[in-house]
C-alpha cells in the first residue's frame, strides 16, 4: 500500500531509540524524508544513517535524513531544528512529537521539582515543536501532527502519579490545537500507547535481578497490568498507527486518538 508520504519531510522528536526510532525507520521505508532530533546526536546519526541504507536497500526508497541533537523544552533549540530542516530538506510536511519519559512515583513520594520536570517535558516537549513548525506546516497540503502519549492520560495509575496528570494534559492540549491548527489544514492526533518493550523495561528487568527470564518476567508484566494480548507491545506496533495517521490517506481524522495497549484500556 502507497501511503502517499514519498517525498514528504516529516520531523520526528526522540528519534535516537525506541517508538522514534521505528517511526523513523518506518517514515525512512516509505520514502518519507526524516528530520530527527534527540539528546545524543552521534547516536541518532548512526542509527538513522543505518535505517536510510536499509531503506534504500530493501525498498528502493530514496528518502533523505537530516540529524541534530536537541533539547525539546527548549523552544529556542526546537525553532533552531526546524529552521536547520527546512534549510536542509526545503519544507515541513508533518511532526511526531514522541520524547518523553515515566516517573515511577507516587505522588506522596514526588517531590515539586520532579511534578515541574513532568509537566513541561510533556506540554512543552510537544508544544515547542509545533509552534516552530506551524509556519511551515501550513504550506503544505498534508500537514499533519501526532502526537505519542499514553493511556495513562485516560486511565491513571497512582504509582506513575505525576506522569499520568501530564499526560491527560497532553492530551487535552492535543485535542484543543485540532481546532487552532485545523483552521490552517493542519491535522492532530494523539496515539495512546500502553506497556511497550523499549529499553525502559529492559532496564527494570536488569534491575530487578530476578532468575526469571526476560519473556517470563514481562509476562508476568502484561498479566499483572491486565493486558489482554499478555505481551508488552512492539515499537514497530506504535509506529504503524503513526505513521498511517501522518498519510494523506487519514485526511479526515483529526482530533482523534488511538490506543495501542494490547487491550489494558478498561474505559468506555
Amino acid at each position: 500500500m502507497d501511503l502517499g508520504l514519498r517525498g514528504r519531510t516529516v520531523l520526528v522528536t526522540g528519534a535516537s531509540s525506541g517508538v522514534g526510532l521505528a517511526t523513523a525507520r518506518m517514515l525512512l521505508a516509505e520514502g518519507a524524508h526524516v528530520a530527527a532530533c534527540a539528546r545524543d546526536a552521534d547516536r541518532l546519526v548512526g542509527t538513522l544513517k543505518e535505517a536510510q541504507e536499509r531503506a534504500q536497500e530493501q525498498r528502493g526508497a530514496t528518502g533523505r535524513v537530516h540529524a541534530v541533537a536537541g533539547d525539546v523544552t527548549s523552544r529556542a533549540s526546537m525553532a533552531s531544528f526546524v529552521e536547520s530542516t527546512v534549510a536542509e530538506l526545503g519544507v515541513v510536511d508533518a511532526v511526531v512529537c514522541n520524547a518523553g519519559r515515566s516517573l515511577m512515583a507516587t505522588i506522596e513520594d514526588t517531590s515539586d521539582d520532579q511534578v515541574r520536570d513532568e509537566f513541561e517535558l510533556k506540554i512543552f516537549g510537544a508544544l515547542n515543536v509545533i509552534r516552530a513548525a506551524q509556519p511551515h506546516l501550513a504550506k503544505s497540503e498534508v500537514a499533519s501532527v501526532v502526537t505519542l502519549n499514553a493511556i495513562l492520560a485516560r486511565q491513571p495509575e497512582p504509582r506513575l502519579a505525576v506522569t499520568s496528570a501530564a499526560r491527560a494534559a497532553l492530551l487535552n492540549l492535543t485535542r484543543t490545537l485540532s481546532h487552532s491548527l485545523g483552521a490552517e489544514g493542519i491535522r492532530i492526533n494523539s496515539v495512546l500507547l500502553g506497556l511497550i518493550d523499549t529499553g525502559q523495561w529492559t532496564r527494570r528487568y536488569e534491575a530487578a535481578d530476578t532468575t526469571q527470564s526476560y519473556e517470563e518476567w514481562t509476562g508476568e508484566l502484561a498479566a499483572d497490568r491486565g493486558v489482554v494480548l499478555g505481551r508488552l507491545g512492539t515499537a514497530d506496533e506504535v509506529a504503524w498507527p503513526i505513521v498511517s495517521l501522518l498519510s494523506p490517506l487519514s485526511g479526515y481524522t483529526t482530533g482523534a486518538c488511538i490506543d495501542v495497549g494490547g487491550g489494558v484500556a478498561r474505559y468506555v
